[in-house]
């Protein structure tokens, strides 16, 4: 239990890291960012406390499809906004003019990172965060694929988010394209079970 533990929050401690740094290079926002960040704009909310309250929102969703949350969800619901808040606001404005050097290395460090967090919280088998649980809960109920379902919300939650003002760019398209792929190869180092083949 206390390596899983360690696992987790370190998983999600580095989520929160990965959100800024894709956040700082401008160039674009993983789906679920770019509505926390229109909500953001919108609401004059400091983009993760709305990262929480969207979780918490989520979580009232898993109630009619039955999903119960455990420690690793409300940890995950709550840790990641928390941390992303603070980083954010530690780095402030110092990024603001950085060369696009520097902020496509921001970009591709937060997408790498982001990779080995989900598979750091994954590995931990400590419950699915609230997005997750949201799609296994609909490919439940629904009898849909993973796919489909995955798709769907995040197309979704991406078009919402940028109709409110969210940033979206090449860092969105090439998260889209590489994070299924960072996470089936990272899963293992955390997991100790063998690579599942595409």
């Amino acid at each position: 239990m206390p390596s899983r533990l360690l696992k987790l929050f370190l998983g999600l401690i580095a989520y929160g890291v990965s959100m800024v740094m894709m956040l700082r290079s401008g160039l674009g926002l993983m789906p679920w960012d770019v509505l926390h960040q229109g909500l953001s704009l919108q609401g004059g909310w400091p983009m993760g406390r709305v990262t929480i309250a969207v979780s918490c929102v989520v979580l009232l969703v898993w109630i009619p499809l039955r999903q119960k949350p455990g420690f690793g969800t409300l940890c995950n619901a709550v840790v990641i906004g928390l941390v992303f808040d603070l980083v954010n606001g530690w780095i402030g404005d110092r990024l603001l003019d950085a060369p696009l050097a520097l902020r496509a290395a921001l970009l591709a460090g937060g997408i790498v990172l982001n990779g080995a967090a989900t598979a750091a919280y994954l590995g931990a088998h400590l419950d699915p965060g609230p997005r997750d649980g949201l799609m296994t809960g609909l490919v439940r109920r629904t009898g849909r694929s993973v796919r489909l379902v995955r798709t769907l919300i995040e197309g979704s939650v991406l078009v919402t988010g940028f109709l409110l003002g969210g940033t979206l760019g090449l860092g969105t398209v090439a998260y889209v394209l590489l994070i299924g792929p960072l996470i089936q190869a990272m899963l293992p180092w955390f997991d100790g079970r063998p690579p599942v083949r595409a």
